[in-house]
């Protein structure tokens, strides 16, 4: 009898694989790593022209203005809420694991000054009008999502207002999306050998004794993630799109295994737009609008790991936190994942704010980056899990959810 492995089977055995194989060889395990990178770039090359192609198409087949102004205004508020819940969750966690206390770390302060050398957010008008593309084809040269998506829904908006003579670059852009998504799904056949190049070298170059001292940190931040998802992912899927938990936590787990592994909401975009699609029966005009939009700006695991590292870095120098300073450390988070769209090293970004409006020390971030890989895996998990239940409560809300 032959035995038969779905790809989240697949992918889950070439996770454990990895772990192995990392644990046994240490760094020597690099030797498989071009594997993983493989798998990214091919991943990667896909991103631009599945965006653009995929969204006017959605742009394009919605024909009502007043539909796209409700998604965007429902995908909006649903990411700052599920934002600002994160947040609140993580502090929470921290607050009860206390992994600042008794940790036994120093600080360098040369590493210190390297790290906290991160590009500034640019300011709420700079964001704005850096989303306006001065040339469309450089943003697609870069994989600018955020531009792409403007010059998508212009592009859509210009074949809806045009109408019939419009329908040649209609069919043409509609027949590129399926190009896209059947290259998707043959790159996604090469995901469990990918996953394990890029998961053993990361096992293998953190030993034990560099884990232990933090762990509580690390485990801080997989708690707090776990309850995020249990608690607001699942209710807000049962509650305004009538899906079964389970049903929506299957039907993504093969990008949140990629997310895991490539640590990389972008980079994921191609597999999570399939999966919501194909496994969660999203439509292609939902799908195209809020996962590329939750890619840039929807960082529920990010705003976690916010909340768990203030809390780790107050309690390592000793520092209380007042009633006040915890709200203020939710409010700049949720202000700051918008400000940040698009910067490189967002989340690191991020924390230099949150932790300069509470008056911590910057310096307390080089006390985790030792272990930043790790909690950025388990973070962009989050946030390409969350993207996903957007586009469920979005696609339940519009009637655009077919059973699967």
């Amino acid at each position: 009898m032959k035995l038969k492995f779905n790809l989240i089977t697949q992918i889950f055995i070439a996770f454990i694989i990895a772990i192995i194989l990392g644990v046994i060889f240490g760094k020597s395990v690099d030797v498989i790593k071009p594997l993983g990178d493989l798998f990214l770039r091919l991943i990667k090359f896909i991103i631009a022209p599945l965006i653009l192609s995929t969204l006017v198409v959605g742009i394009a087949s919605t024909g009502d203005p007043k539909q796209l102004g409700r998604m965007g205004i429902k995908t909006l508020t649903y990411y700052l809420i599920t934002t600002a819940l994160a947040v609140a969750i993580g502090l929470a966690v921290a607050l009860a694991f206390s992994p600042g206390k008794g940790t036994d770390l120093q600080v360098d302060q040369t590493q210190a000054a390297e790290i906290t050398k991160t590009e500034e957010a640019p300011g709420a008008i700079d964001t704005l009008l850096n989303i306006i593309p001065e040339n469309p084809f450089q943003a697609l040269a870069e994989a600018n999502v955020l531009q792409i998506i403007f010059f998508a829904l212009f592009i859509g908006f210009g074949i809806t207002m045009i109408g019939e003579k419009a329908q040649p670059v209609y069919r043409f852009f509609e027949g590129f999306s399926e190009i896209m998504y059947k290259i998707t799904g043959l790159i996604m056949k090469l995901a469990p050998i990918g996953i394990l190049g890029l998961i053993a070298p990361v096992i293998g170059a953190y030993g034990l004794s560099v884990l232990m001292p933090l762990m509580k940190v690390i485990l801080a931040v997989l708690v707090a993630c776990i309850i995020h998802a249990l608690l607001v992912y699942s209710g807000s899927v049962r509650i305004f799109a009538k899906m079964n938990p389970l049903t929506f936590f299957k039907g993504i787990s093969p990008a949140a295994m990629v997310a895991l592994s490539t640590a990389s909401s972008a980079g994921t975009l191609p597999v999570t737009i399939q999966n919501v699609e194909d496994n969660l029966g999203v439509s292609k005009k939902i799908s195209s609008f809020v996962l590329p939009l939750g890619a840039t700006i929807n960082m529920d695991g990010t705003a976690i790991y916010q909340g768990v590292s203030v809390i780790f870095i107050a309690q390592f120098f000793n520092l209380e936190l007042t009633l006040l300073q915890l709200l203020t450390v939710i409010l700049t988070t949720v202000l700051a994942s918008i400000g940040t769209a698009g910067v490189p090293g967002a989340g690191l970004v991020m924390l230099t704010m949150v932790l300069s409006s509470v008056g911590l020390p910057i310096e307390g971030i080089a006390l985790i980056a030792g272990i930043d890989r790790i909690l950025d895996m388990l973070r962009t998990t989050v946030n390409i899990v969350g993207d996903a239940s957007a586009a469920v409560v979005v696609a339940g809300s519009e009637k655009e959810l077919r059973n699967v």
